[in-house]
């Protein structure tokens, strides 16, 4: 195995002198930031054709996406993962991301799933087409590959400055994160029934599209059933907090789009807002709970 690809560890001795034991030592590998540095330019470039140009994207973009609301959706979920993406590359902790790698692997496979079901509906030979094919044949295997590598890296302790999140409020986000997932994977597998359900007007695959984004939440939030350091969960709900608002100002921006005669448009358009305030709200009062700790 090459040298960049070794799992994250290395070997101490014990206070005896005799045996020696292998120490899982945390660090965020090479391999993992060249991921990084991969999927970052892919981001930022749908995130302005999609975000900013939601109108354009039958000459802009891999297909054509209407209505603009859905456009902004995809962006805001690239916006989380260009937040994600950016402390891989800049951290040096590995347990401090690692659950995001899993919900990006099911984004991925996804929309990757999503493009040969609906291979018609693409624009063939455009350029952006090319990207995205590239994106999501790739993305997938890289991201595994990091998993496999790096997932038992993680020594499993808290930092000498952590948090441990309460069971409660760690039950209540998984449930929460349930029921997304549980969602986004009924209208990924059953779009033709949903599109007559969701808020806003979708085709199947526009349907198959939105799902994915719902699962990002649901895949990173059940890990909190097992999972108690405010260190492995803070720098994901940080990416989480910044695509729920990218999303509630898509709401705002198109709401239009929106068919409120659906009873689906009123509980998502709720459901987005108390979902960002919950977040948010949590965060603060994990990060003021941790600082209140060390300085008592």
């Amino acid at each position: 195995m090459r040298p960049w690809l070794r799992p994250s560890r290395r070997a101490v001795a014990t206070s005896d002198g005799g045996r020696r034991v292998t120490v899982r030592d945390d660090r965020i590998r090479p391999f993992t930031r060249a991921v990084a540095v991969l999927v970052l330019p892919f981001l930022v470039v749908a995130v302005v054709l999609l975000y900013l140009l939601p109108h354009r994207t039958e000459q802009l973009f891999a297909w054509t996406i209407a209505p603009p609301l859905t456009s902004m959706l995809l962006a805001s979920a690239y916006v989380g993962g260009i937040w994600f993406f950016v402390r891989v590359l800049v951290g040096r902790r590995w347990h401090r991301v690692k659950y995001g790698f899993p919900a990006v692997l099911l984004f991925a496979v996804l929309l990757g799933t999503a493009t040969l079901l609906h291979w018609d509906r693409f624009h063939h030979g455009h350029v952006s087409f090319i990207a995205w094919s590239v994106l999501y044949l790739v993305t997938p295997v890289l991201v595994a590959a990091v998993l496999v590598v790096d997932w038992r890296a993680d020594p499993g302790v808290p930092e000498e400055r952590d948090l441990r999140i309460p069971t409660a409020a760690r039950i209540v986000l998984a449930v929460v994160g349930g029921a997304a997932l549980l969602c986004g994977a009924s209208m990924f597998l059953l779009p033709e029934h949903t599109t007559r359900l969701w808020a806003w007007e979708t085709t199947p695959l526009t349907a198959r599209v939105v799902g994915a984004v719902l699962t990002l939440p649901g895949a990173v939030n059940l890990w909190l059933l097992r999972e108690t350091r405010w260190s492995a969960m803070r720098e994901v709900v940080q990416a989480e907090i910044v695509s729920l608002l990218f999303i509630a100002v898509a709401l705002a921006v198109s709401v239009r789009d929106l068919e409120w005669e659906r009873p689906a448009a009123a509980a998502v358009v709720g459901g987005i807002l108390v979902s960002l305030l919950g977040f948010a709200s949590f965060y603060v009062w994990c990060e003021r709970r941790l600082r209140r700790d060390i300085n008592p």
